[in-house]
This record gives C-alpha cells, sequence and structure tokens, in this order.
C-alpha cells in the first residue's frame, strides 16, 4: 500500500487497522491453544499429588517428573525461536501443539512412572515451543494502543486453566484417576490443532523474509474483513526514517543468534532471562509443589486440592488486574508493584498454615500478585523489548534459560523443604522476587503505548541493522 512518497510496511498497516473482529479470532485461537498449554502444566501439582499417594511415583521421582518437562520445555523453547524466526511462526505454532496432544493421549497409557516421565519430555517440548510462539505472534498481530489489553487477555486465558484444573482435579482424579487428566487435554489439543490451520501467517515476518506479496496478501484480507465493520485508520508516512522492517525487507537480511548478547541487546536479554526464571520459579518451584508440601505436613489429598483450588481464583484475578494495570500505569510500575506484593504475602503464608481461611486468603493474594506479574512482564514486556527478526529468538533464549534453571532447582526445592519446610522454600522465592523488582527499576525501559517499530527504532539499533545490511548477501545467516 502506498502513502505519501513511500510504501508503507506491514507494522504500519496491522497498527493502524482498528480492534475488531480480526483480533477477537486471533485471540480465541491463540487463547485455546495457551488455555491447553496451562492446563498440561497446572494440572501437574494435583497429577503429582495422586502419583505419591497412590505409591505409582515418591518424591524424587516426582522431580524427575518436573524436570523432564522442563529439560522438554528448554529444548521446545530454544529450537521454536530459531525455527520461528526463520520458517514462520505458523509453522512452528502448529506443530508444538500436535506434539504436546499427542504425547499427552499416549500418556494415558503409561505403565509405569518411568515411561510417564519419558513420555512428559516430549510433552514439554510442545509446552515450551507453545509460550515462546503464542504472545510474540499475538504482539505482532495488534496495535499499540490495545496491545497490554490484548495480551492481558491471553494471559488469563493462559492462567485460567490454574482454577479449572483444580476443579477438575478435584472431581476427575478421586473418581476416574490421575491418567484421565492427561486425555482430556491430550485430545482437546488436537482438535484446537485442526481449528487453527486456517490461522495466516505474520505479515511482520513475511515482509522481512523479503515476502512482500504474501505480506500484502494478508493484510489485504484483515484489512477488506476490517471495513465491514469499521474503516482502516489512515496515518500519514513518514517520509525518510529508514524502519527496520522497510530496510530488511529490500535486502532480506538475517541476524545472527548472537546479536542478543551484543552490545545494544544484552541489558534486555538479561532481564528477560531473569524475568522468566523468576516466574518460572514462582509457578513451579512453589505453586506446582504445593498440594505436595501440604500432603507431606498431614494434609490429605482432597484437603490439598482444595485449598489449593481456592488459592488459584488469583490466577485469572491477576490477570485481569495485569491487563487493566499495563495500559494505564505501564509495565515497569506493575511488574515491580507484583513483585514485592508476591514476596510480602508469600512471606505471611507459613505463619498462618494453622488457620485454613487465613492461608487461603494469604494464598490466593500471593497467587494474584504472581499472575500480574505473568501477564505483564513474562507475556507482555519481554516479547516487547525485542525487534520482530529477532523476537522469537529473544523470548526463546529467555526462556530456554528459565526452563534450564526451573529444571535444575526441582532437586534443590525438595531439599529446601526437607530443610526448613515451606519457609525455606518461600524464603529463596522471595529473595529472587526483590532482585527482579530492583532490577527492572534500575535498568528496565518503559514500553507502554509505543509500536513495536518505535520500541526497536533506537540508535543502537540503527547500528544493528547497518551492521547487518553492509554485509555480502551470502554472509548473512542465522545460527
Amino acid at each position: 500500500m502506498q502513502e505519501g512518497n513511500r510504501r508503507l510496511t506491514a507494522g504500519e498497516r496491522l497498527d493502524r487497522i482498528p480492534y475488531g473482529p480480526f483480533h477477537r479470532k486471533m485471540l480465541a485461537l491463540i487463547g485455546a491453544g495457551m488455555f491447553l498449554d496451562g492446563f498440561e502444566l497446572y494440572m501437574t501439582a494435583g497429577v503429582m499429588a495422586a502419583l505419591v499417594s497412590t505409591g505409582f511415583s515418591t518424591m524424587e521421582l516426582n522431580a524427575a517428573f518436573v524436570s523432564a518437562t522442563f529439560f522438554g520445555m528448554l529444548l521446545g523453547a530454544w529450537s521454536a525461536g530459531i525455527l520461528g524466526d526463520r520458517f514462520g511462526r505458523r509453522f512452528t505454532y502448529q506443530f508444538n501443539l500436535l506434539l504436546f496432544g499427542a504425547a499427552s493421549v499416549i500418556a494415558f497409557f503409561a505403565p509405569n512412572m518411568e515411561m510417564l516421565i519419558g513420555l512428559r519430555f516430549f510433552m514439554g517440548l510442545g509446552l515450551g515451543a507453545e509460550v515462546v510462539c503464542s504472545f510474540a505472534m499475538l504482539s505482532e498481530f495488534v496495535p499499540p494502543q490495545v496491545r497490554g489489553r490484548m495480551i492481558g487477555w491471553l494471559a488469563f486465558l493462559t492462567n485460567l486453566p490454574l482454577f479449572v484444573t483444580g476443579l477438575l482435579n478435584l472431581w476427575i482424579i478421586p473418581k476416574f484417576g490421575w491418567e484421565y487428566m492427561f486425555l482430556i487435554g491430550g485430545v482437546a489439543a488436537l482438535i484446537i490443532w485442526f481449528l487453527r490451520k486456517s490461522m495466516p501467517e505474520s505479515p511482520r515476518w513475511l515482509e522481512l523474509q523479503g515476502r512482500t506479496e504474501e505480506a500484502d496478501a494478508i493484510l489485504q484480507s484483515i484489512e477488506a474483513g476490517t471495513r465491514k465493520h469499521a474503516p482502516v485508520q489512515p496515518e500519514k508516512a513518514k517520509a525518510g526514517k529508514r524502519l527496520v522492517s522497510e530496510a530488511a525487507a529490500a535486502n532480506g537480511p538475517r541476524v545472527r543468534l548472537a546479536t542478543l548478547f551484543s552490545r545494544p541487546y544484552i541489558g534486555k536479554t538479561l532481564t528477560g532471562m531473569l524475568l522468566h526464571s523468576v516466574v518460572n520459579l514462582c509457578f513451579y518451584g512453589f505453586i506446582g509443589w504445593m498440594p505436595s508440601f501440604f500432603v507431606k505436613q498431614g494434609a490429605t489429598v482432597a484437603t490439598s486440592l482444595v485449598w489449593t483450588t481456592v488459592m488459584a481464583l488469583g490466577a485469572p484475578v491477576g490477570a485481569l488486574i495485569g491487563l487493566s494495570l499495563s495500559d494505564r500505569i505501564g509495565r515497569k510500575p506493575s511488574i515491580i508493584a507484583s513483585c514485592l506484593l508476591a514476596s510480602l504475602f508469600g512471606a505471611a503464608m507459613p505463619f498462618v498454615a494453622g488457620n485454613s481461611a487465613a492461608l487461603m486468603a494469604a494464598g490466593f493474594s500471593c497467587f494474584t500478585a504472581i499472575y500480574v506479574l505473568h501477564a505483564v512482564g513474562y507475556a507482555l514486556y519481554v516479547p516487547e523489548m525485542f525487534p520482530t527478526e529477532i523476537r522469537l529468538r529473544g523470548v526463546g533464549v529467555c526462556s530456554s534459560v528459565a526452563r534450564l534453571s526451573t529444571a535444575g532447582v526441582q532437586t534443590v526445592i525438595v531439599a529446601l523443604f526437607a530443610w526448613g519446610g515451606v519457609m525455606a522454600v518461600v524464603g529463596a522465592i522471595n529473595a529472587c522476587l526483590i532482585l527482579l523488582a530492583a532490577v527492572v527499576a534500575i535498568v528496565g525501559t518503559e514500553t507502554r503505548g509505543k509500536t513495536l517499530e518505535q520500541i526497536a527504532d533506537t540508535d543502537s539499533n540503527r547500528a544493528l541493522i547497518d551492521s547487518v545490511l553492509s554485509q555480502p548477501a551470502g554472509a548473512r545467516s542465522v545460527d
């Protein structure tokens, strides 16, 4: 599309399309996959408690089960980042859903814990890729004025399963057995995989590959559908300003994975790694182990699941609060406040453990703060920090490091619990939350209200583009 004296980029055209049915359809299809991703992960807490209580597993084998999940997610996130930037978001996006859906169905028939652990690794491959692709892909389709709200809704759908699986755990596991939780998630994932086959590729990514005709065809289809409901908003092209996507589309550049650790991006990469790691630690070093902690402290499986289900209401509530705050007060204040509140309420939990109502209230508040952090920091802020040409690799590297640290820390969590109980586990996690708040406060940059190109269009980013475009065409490669 031409406007003024130059062609509008894919990003400009996407950003001027008003929010409408297309965006809601994308949210529904991506959100359905993320809901099932969350379902597969959040059912782990109840399943592990049942595995221990029935004698099918032990605490040590459960630790191996969780570690296998995250080693798989590590590899899935790493490969999705590279493959998604090289071969497209859509290809990577569909393959991962098929993989974890099929592995989940097979897990229903697992005869022993060792086989279940092996299948969990393959589930993890798909789960890790899904998380990397989903938030980044939706970010590339929505305009900046609603990006925080849209990603917040996606985070809501991602975190809603924490409560839903709690209810299903209460009903399915005692009545039918833990195996049926895998079957439900697997069959649903295969259905969603079929429904998502009509999803378009990201025009921003296509333009970067020099595939402008394909990008234009998708954009024309979106714009035509939008005009039936609301006019596309005009936007004056800024002549003379070289945008990242425009320079890249003309030459088809490929940047190396090492770019993430070069001077322009190393601060963002390290911040993203820390943010992903702390969120994963809260999820899988604390929330995921909570029913098992309760059981080991003398509670029945049913009681532990009731307590955890009530606390899990904080997940959708936190996501809703996050989508409200991110576009109002900004990303940085929301991240800092959620870290501090999560540490405060988490520290209170061991002191009210003797009172069920107070314990559930403190746990609900802690969960809420953690899921605000997930919605604003993990889902929204990290994908925003990287330009389109390295967005999935940036998110993939941050996610991979987080998965590796989470997998490795599971035995530490068991050791901490054996040494000092829940207090020791909470103390370690609180230290990480406070560290993250300090890092974001000192080195974080605010992204609220900016287009993805404005966030990427810094002096350091233009230096990166100049460096890439100065190379011979044959020398531009992807790691």
